[in-house]
């Protein structure tokens, strides 16, 4: 069954379809959470958290990027995040305040159009239970489902901070953007899967 909404997950499908379903909703109700702010909405936080909505688009850009990089085939990141510092947690960021918006909303629609390519690419060589480099200090590897679940868990948290954000910045509030929403910065929805 379809839906008109392109970020809905299915009512009915196969694991796959809603997990990915899942995390397409939780990645366009962040991205609306964030979209259309200047340096200023960007930069806003809540007392002393440092956390701001332009520091999550950031972070989850390199978590996007090294979910589908690092912890599936265990490739550097890439050149946007410092071989010295890409794995420390908060370093993205802290660093945001450094960003324009622009470079901001393109790192985040980038990196979660590289995760897209490579999801499909490791898709076709296997299903969710393929084992990926990801794992334990004893050989064991995780598998291509926990890295979904894992990532799922990782915008269900950073979504919650951003509709807390959002409010403080202009008063935003909802559940999810408008079934007509599309971003008024950066690239389009380009990255969601269609049925």
């Amino acid at each position: 069954m379809t839906t008109t909404i392109p970020w809905e997950p299915p009512l009915a499908s196969t694991e796959l379809d809603h997990l990915v379903g899942a995390l397409d909703r939780l990645r366009t109700t962040f991205r609306w959470k964030a979209d259309g702010l200047d340096s200023s909405g960007l930069a806003q936080h809540v007392g002393a958290s440092a956390l701001t909505l332009g520091g999550l688009l950031k972070h989850l850009a390199a978590v996007e990027d090294t979910t589908f990089s690092w912890k599936l085939a265990g490739q550097h990141p890439g050149p946007m995040w410092d071989p010295a510092s890409w794995a420390e947690n908060d370093t993205e960021i802290l660093s945001a305040v450094n960003d324009t918006p622009e470079q901001l909303y393109a790192a985040w629609d980038d990196a979660v159009a590289r995760s897209r390519a490579r999801l499909d690419a490791a898709l076709a060589e296997g299903g969710l239970d393929q084992g990926v480099n990801d794992g334990d200090d004893r050989g064991n590897h995780a598998s291509l489902r926990r890295l979904l679940f894992d990532l799922v868990e990782e915008y269900g948290r950073h979504t919650g901070h951003a509709d807390l954000l959002r409010e403080v910045v202009d008063g935003r509030v909802g559940e999810d953007p408008p079934n007509d929403w599309r971003p008024v910065s950066g690239s389009s929805l380009t990255w969601i899967r269609r049925s």
